[in-house]
């Protein structure tokens, strides 16, 4: 099962490489500044997926892919903000990363932004992963690669856009990777706080998410958070029309040593000993790495 879990992740990373260029530009400014050597390196912290709250989508289809592929099902959050529900899931071994899965609660929604997502969503009549051959890595692949429902027009977009940026970046995006997460307790010193990182990306041109400042803490003070700025992308939509809409983005996580393992030899640290889970008000906050409010930084 591991190995196909290793298959799904490379396909997933795989494109979002293609498509995020700060991937890439992250793990170059590491290299240059002898952070690591290789790719391989450095400790994926967690991946995320945004979807859709409606009959066949949703938490509830998603969820089957990575259940199936051992990940476990850990705690619930509430984002009434954002009109959001989310859940994280634990992996089946270290070496593999967290997942967080959230969804729109559509029903929260305006009745004319509802209308605009079931125009699109509707003509799903059963969940899509019921069908799915689960053990195949190149139907997984593809599945969270692909359009569920037609690509939607301009003013449909930019319709839901004015209610919830979240909704319309699902609508256009689908499943595709929203971001993936760097572990900078990970690295070597000088570099494994998040204040430190912050410091190295900004040195190196980056562009930092500062909703609720450049580094989100929960209240325990044991995970921090930062992320790039997602860069606005041309997409196409309906009828050809074509506009510029925010991408993905990338995190970084610094998860501190619990308070009863601080005495540990550093070498003898593991993920056990350090802070688990999420914190709902740094997610709250780092969501917005493709909201306008943010992505308006970049000139």
């Amino acid at each position: 099962m591991n190995e196909l879990l290793e298959g799904v992740l490379k396909g997933l990373m795989g494109r979002y490489k293609e498509r995020v260029p700060d991937v890439s530009a992250v793990m170059a400014a590491m290299k240059k500044e002898g952070v690591i050597q290789n790719d391989s390196e450095i400790e994926n912290d967690h991946i995320a997926f945004r979807s859709l709250g409606v009959p066949h989508l949703g938490i509830q289809s998603l969820e089957k892919v990575f259940l199936h592929l051992g990940y476990t099902k850990r705690d619930y959050y509430f984002f009434p903000e954002k009109k959001l529900n989310a859940y994280w899931y634990a992996p089946p071994a270290e070496n593999f990363p967290r997942i967080f899965i959230s969804e729109l609660r559509v029903g929260d929604l305006s009745p004319a932004s509802q209308e605009v997502i079931r125009k699109y969503t509707g003509t799903l009549h059963s969940d899509p992963v019921d069908s799915l051959d689960l053990n195949d890595v190149a139907k997984v692949d593809a599945f969270l690669h692909s359009h569920f429902w037609s690509i939607p027009t301009l003013q449909d977009y930019l319709a839901l856009q004015e209610e919830s940026e979240y909704a319309a970046w699902v609508m256009y995006n689908k499943y595709y990777l929203n971001h993936f997460t760097i572990s900078v307790h990970s690295l070597k010193p000088g570099y494994n706080t998040i204040q430190e990182f912050n410091t190295f990306l900004e040195r190196n041109g980056f562009v930092l998410n500062d909703s609720g400042g450049k580094y989100k803490q929960s209240p325990d003070g044991l995970l921090l958070q930062s992320s790039t700025v997602a860069k606005m992308i041309e997409a196409e939509f309906a009828n050809g029309e074509k506009h510029t809409i925010s991408g993905s983005y990338v995190e970084f996580a610094e998860r501190r040593v619990l308070p009863q393992f601080r005495n540990l030899p550093p070498q003898e640290i593991g993920r056990q000993h350090r802070r688990e889970g999420f914190e709902a008000q740094n997610a709250n906050r780092i969501f917005e790495s493709t909201y306008s409010s943010q992505t308006t930084k970049i000139s």
